[in-house]
C-alpha cells in the first residue's frame, strides 16, 4: 500500500543519484546544480523518512496487538491507541505530500498582504492575518522574514511582504491566495457597530534561478525611498528601499529588508520574476480549464474565506465549503485543515478532468 503512494525504491534511487552528483568535480561551484540537487535530495529523504516511520509504527502495533491477544493490559492498550493515532497522522502526511506536486510547490513562498478599503479597521485586520500566518509558519517549523512593511495610519498594517522558508512552503500557502473577509464588532467604533473588512493575500514562489522571462528595462519603473520600521542604524538615513513597477502588467514589488539599495533591488527583481512566473503558470491553468471545460476557473482575486466574530463565530472557506467554529484557534494559526481541504479539492477537480 505504501508503495502505491510513494515508490520506496524510487526514493532510494533518487537519493543515491543525488549523492553521486554531489561527488562530481566542481559540484559546489555550480550554484544552480547545488540548489536543484539539494531540493531534490531533501524531498526524497523526507518521503523516505515518512515511509520508514509508518513501517515502524505498523510493526509496533503488531507487537502490541499480539501481546494484548494473550493478556489484558490497560497501559498497553492506551499505548496502542496512541500509536494508531500517530500512524494515522503519518499516513495523512503522505497523502498531503502527494498533493504537492506542482512546479513550484517545494519552493519557499513570498506573501504580500494588502489592507482593503476601510481605513484603520482593514489595517488592523491585515495585522491579524499576518499574526495568523506567523503562528502557522511557526507550527510548521518554517522561517519567516519580513521584506517590506508599511504601517497603518493609527493601528495595524497597510501592507506587508514576507518570505516563508521551508520545504513545500509555497505548495501549502498558495491555498491562501485571494481576498479574506472579516465580520466583527469594530473595537475602533465608539458605537460598537458591526463592520466588514477585507484584506488581500498574494502568494508567489521564491525563485532561486530566474526563469526564461524577458523583462525589458523600458518596462520597469524603479523608485527608491527611505526604509520604515525596525531595521537598525540604516533605517531612515538613506534611500535604500526599492520599489519596482512592471508597467505592462501593473505588478509592483518592494523590498526594504536588505542593508543596501543594490541588495534590495536584487531581491525585488527576484520577487518580480516570481510574480511573473506565477502569473504565467496561472494563465496556463486557466487556458487548460477553458479547454477542459469541467474545471472551474481559480479566480485569485475573489473572496475565498470569511471570518465571522459576531453575531456567531465561524470561519468558512467559500471554495471548498470547509468551516470551523473555533475562530480563535484559526487566528492562532490552526489553518492546516483549510489548506488541505483546498489542495484535495483542486486535486479532485484535476482527476475529474
Amino acid at each position: 500500500m505504501l508503495e502505491v503512494v510513494f515508490d520506496e525504491e524510487k526514493q532510494k534511487n533518487i537519493i543515491d543519484e543525488c549523492r553521486k552528483i554531489e561527488q562530481q568535480p566542481n559540484y559546489f561551484s555550480n550554484i544552480k546544480l547545488v540548489r536543484e540537487n539539494g531540493r531534490k535530495l531533501k524531498l526524497a529523504e523526507s518521503n523516505l523518512e515518512l515511509i520508514n516511520n509508518i513501517k515502524k509504527q505498523i510493526d509496533n502495533c503488531s507487537i502490541i496487538i499480539e501481546i494484548l491477544e494473550n493478556e489484558e493490559d490497560d497501559a498497553l492498550f492506551s499505548e496502542l491507541q496512541e500509536t494508531l493515532m500517530s500512524l494515522k497522522n503519518l499516513i495523512q502526511n503522505i497523502k498531503i505530500n502527494t498533493l504537492l506536486s506542482g512546479k513550484y510547490d517545494s519552493y519557499n513562498a513570498i506573501i504580500t498582504l494588502h489592507a482593503g478599503a476601510g481605513g484603520t479597521e482593514a489595517q488592523d485586520w491585515t495585522q491579524m492575518l499576518y499574526r495568523m500566518y506567523s503562528m502557522y509558519t511557526e507550527k510548521m517549523k518554517f522561517k519567516t522574514v519580513v521584506l517590506d512593511l508599511l504601517d497603518g495610519d493609527e493601528a495595524g498594517i497597510k501592507s506587508i511582504t514576507f518570505k516563508v522558508e521551508g520545504l513545500n512552503a509555497y505548495g501549502y500557502l498558495k491555498a491562501e491566495k485571494g481576498v479574506h473577509r472579516l465580520v466583527r464588532i469594530s473595537p475602533f467604533d465608539s458605537n460598537a457597530r458591526r463592520h466588514t473588512s477585507f484584506a488581500s493575500v498574494e502568494v508567489m514562489p521564491e525563485l532561486e534561478d530566474l526563469p526564461e522571462i524577458e523583462i525589458k528595462p523600458d518596462d520597469l519603473r524603479i523608485d527608491t525611498y527611505r526604509s520604515s520600521g525596525a531595521g537598525g542604524q540604516h533605517v531612515n538615513k538613506t534611500d535604500s528601499a526599492v520599489r519596482i513597477t512592471h508597467l505592462p502588467t501593473g505588478i509592483v514589488v518592494a523590498c526594504q529588508n536588505e542593508r543596501s539599495q543594490i541588495q534590495n533591488r536584487e531581491t525585488a527583481m527576484r520577487m518580480l520574476y516570481g510574480k511573473l512566473a506565477e502569473k504565467q503558470e496561472q494563465e496556463e491553468l486557466e487556458r487548460m480549464a477553458e479547454i477542459r471545460g469541467s474545471i472551474k476557473k481559480i479566480e485569485w482575486g475573489s473572496q475565498i474565506r470569511s471570518y465571522v466574530f459576531q453575531p456567531y463565530t465561524l470561519v468558512k472557506d467559500h471554495r471548498t465549503g470547509f468551516e470551523a467554529s473555533d475562530i480563535q484557534s484559526v487566528m492562532n494559526g490552526d489553518i492546516q485543515d483549510f489548506i488541505i481541504s483546498y489542495l484535495i479539492a483542486v486535486n479532485n477537480n484535476s482527476l475529474k478532468s
